[in-house]
């Protein structure tokens, strides 16, 4: 979970008010000392991200580190991989000439200086222009599919080229499986008719091999300019994860292009026009329309309209023929209140200038959402994708708000029963998680923070009263992390609810602050901007029990087998995590309930369940292919390969949905209206809109056949009956 920076150096944002604390002044003095004439522009710009990186990370970070030689290794290795993280372009000779510098990271990072960073990515660049050339020369001549040979897939497993030969054969095996994996999905689709195609010996073959080299060379045409187009700026961020990474997983940094991604996704919100963008060749393609955003109300862009230039207001059109989707949308998001301006080519073959003013655009997906369950309609249903809230506008959207919200429709139409889905749900707000938790106690402490050096924290839901004070249940699973977890364990903790789910949730028990790293900068450094942000953890929480969910996470009351309970998703599986530590217990009041009456009949049910005994079996399954990465190269091994995958595959068919259907209810338009309108007056339902009550009706859909739910109703009626 994040807190926002908002004062010149940090502002931590707690519960329902802000608390200010200061923190050392980063890098204000520090820099202060530095002189940038021999610098150029670039330059000037990462001396200063790089100070800030390292000031924040040596005197701020929860757990601080030596910048030493054990530190600089782990940072050269780190980088090294996610320059090249499938093992495609660099040589091992690449990196013995790159070692020298292997113990002197630490020193460059303190000194500004980009010497390594400069010389790894030179080397890279030549390097990916051979795979360039290599690619295209493989592609351009018929491709031997029937040719022996076996694929490693996981560059875990794999070495770095050992000469131009290595390098050279890699490539050949990878057309040739893209190649003969293409084929293959042609084959699938195929009418009967036209099977015998298929043959390697058939004359119809040769044209169907060279449409699927085509493709593939269209297909990689766009990913290496999609690499061309990424600034250095990019790279340069992977450099500072590469530090930050040695501290623990969820330290990073983002340049500025980053940095307006992770706003999206934490508010839910971003300023453009609400049209979705997809590459389609030389052009970016209009794939969809945000129902209620700006494009939609101007109404002339269109689905499938092709972009061919954008410009900003009155200016000059830039040409985006040939541009990548990511610079395409760089040119059309802006600021609310500017104007836009479109030249698209419509399906017709028509031109037209589409002038649009920009305004928020709200992503639908981030948002709380509720049904009701059952023939009856009792029990109540609330999925939480995310703990959002806007940090950056009066006007906040908040989950706690949204999910109160939706505890009074469901109220208002009789529910006696409630499902929190909290499942892949990665986080975020530690304050809207802490104003969750509230709606369900009646006051009480949530969550014990600890900041390095200080005193334990209680943060706790000081309003009197709940929004829901009856039977609730949260679904989990192994992707529930963070904020998700502090909501889920104090509601476990205080005897509100019962956790239902995977063995474990994600394990994420460490808190973030965001550092605008213009304003840490100060004013005089500030020019150099724009810097980025660094996302730096600054606290661990734990329980009001004083365990953690650090590595743990939260276990489940009742525990449902899932798909990925055996494949590596938790913290404990990553680089560099906090360790385990507890702290005193608090004390608090428990809630008093019955629920637990419900474990046992439950456990008795699933362990009996052929349901969910075919998911254990998948999840061991999955497993195993896991673990199994060589892919066969030659057409019939990888026909009789997929063969066999889609047989074992097609055992599983379903596995996770209900062979009962539970019905799946909206509300009376009537009532919810009304509700709206008294709790949150601005909100536009849209109810009468097609395509809205188009994806609620998929949404039920898939409701109302999920496993994981009809269980779940089940538990909450063992619930009702003790």
């Amino acid at each position: 979970m994040y807190i926002r920076a908002v004062n010149s150096i940090l502002r931590t944002i707690f519960m329902k008010k802000q608390i200010k604390y200061i923190l050392p002044a980063l890098a204000i003095l520090a820099i202060a000392t530095w002189s940038f004439s021999w610098l150029d522009a670039n330059q000037k710009k990462e001396a200063v991200v790089m100070q800030l990186v390292y000031d924040a990370l040596s005197s701020v970070h929860f757990q601080p580190r030596a910048f030493d030689d054990s530190l600089s290794v782990e940072v050269y290795d780190a980088f090294i991989e996610s320059l090249d993280s499938e093992k495609r372009f660099l040589h091992r000779g690449d990196l013995e000439a790159l070692s020298q510098h292997r113990l002197l990271l630490d020193d460059q990072i303190k000194a500004g200086s980009t010497d390594f960073f400069d010389e790894a990515m030179a080397i890279l660049a030549n390097r990916i222009e051979t795979a360039r050339g290599q690619y295209a020369a493989l592609l351009n001549e018929v491709v031997d599919v029937t040719s022996p040979g076996e694929l490693q897939g996981d560059a875990s497993k794999r070495n770095y080229f050992a000469d131009d030969n290595a390098m050279t054969h890699y490539w050949a095996s990878y057309i040739q499986f893209r190649v003969v994996s293409r084929l293959h999905d042609r084959k699938q689709h195929a009418d009967s008719a036209k099977v015998l195609g298929f043959d390697p010996q058939h004359a119809d073959f040769k044209e169907l091999e060279v449409k699927a080299r085509e493709k593939e060379m269209e297909i990689h045409d766009s990913w290496f300019k999609n690499m061309d187009e990424m600034e250095r700026t990019d790279w340069f961020g992977l450099y500072m994860n590469a530090f930050a990474g040695a501290f623990d997983p969820h330290s990073s940094y983002f340049p500025p292009r980053q940095q307006e991604s992770f706003e999206i996704e934490m508010t839910g919100q971003l300023e453009g026009i609400g049209a979705s963008l997809i590459q389609d060749g030389d052009h970016v393609r209009v794939a969809a329309i945000v129902t209620g955003s700006a494009c939609w109300k101007q109404g002339e862009l269109a689905k499938d309209d092709l972009l061919i230039a954008v410009a900003q207001g009155d200016k000059e059109p830039v040409d985006v023929v040939g541009m990548t989707t990511a610079k395409v949308v760089q040119l059309v998001r802006g600021k609310k209140g500017t104007e836009v301006r479109l030249t698209v080519l419509k399906v017709d073959g028509s031109e037209m200038v589409i002038a649009i003013v920009r305004d928020v655009v709200e992503i639908e997906a981030t948002f709380a959402k509720s049904a009701r369950l059952g023939d009856d309609g009792t029990t109540g249903y609330i999925r939480l994708p995310k703990f959002y809230v806007n940090f950056y506008q009066n006007r906040n959207r908040d989950c706690a708000e949204d999910i109160r919200i939706e505890i009074d429709k469901l109220k208002a139409a009789g529910m006696e029963r409630l499902i929190f889905d909290l499942r892949g749900n990665g986080g975020g707000s530690l304050p809207a998680a802490i104003n969750v938790a509230g709606l369900f106690i009646d006051q009480g402490p949530v969550v014990q923070v600890k900041t390095s050096g200080q005193r334990i924290k209680t943060d706790k839901d000081d309003d009197a009263g709940t929004s829901w004070d009856g039977p609730l249940l949260i679904l989990v699973d192994e992707n529930t992390a963070s904020a998700s977890e502090i909501v889920a364990a104090a509601l476990q903790d205080h005897g509100r609810a019962l956790i239902v789910g995977s063995p474990q949730t994600f394990g994420k028990g460490t808190v973030q602050t965001i550092i605008d790293m213009d304003r840490a900068a100060g004013p005089f450094y500030r020019k150099h901007g724009p810097l980025g942000a660094f996302k730096l953890t600054i606290q661990k929480y734990y329980r009001i029990t004083g365990g953690t969910t650090q590595l743990q996470g939260v276990k489940s009351d009742i525990v449902l087998p899932h798909p990925y309970q055996y494949i590596s998703l938790g913290e404990r599986d990553m680089e560099n995590p906090l360790a385990v530590d507890n702290i005193e217990t608090l004390q608090y009041p428990q809630w008093e309930s019955s629920m637990t009456a419900a474990i046992a009949p439950a456990n008795k049910r699933i362990a009996n369940s052929a349901s969910f005994e075919r998911i254990a079996t998948y999840a061991t399954w999955l497993s195993d292919r896991d673990q199994d990465s060589h892919i066969p190269l030659a057409w019939d091994d990888y026909l009789q390969s997929e063969a066999d995958y889609q047989a074992e595959k097609q055992r599983f068919k379903n596995v996770l949905k209900s062979s009962d259907s539970i019905r799946v209810q909206g509300f009376d338009v009537e009532k919810v209206l009304e509700i709206d309108q008294d709790l949150n007056g601005d909100r536009d339902l849209a109810a009468e809109d097609e395509m809205k009550e188009e994806k609620k009706r998929r949404w039920h859909k898939m409701l109302s056949r999920d496993l994981y739910i009809t269980e779940a109703m089940r538990i909450l009626q063992d619930m009702g009956r003790s």
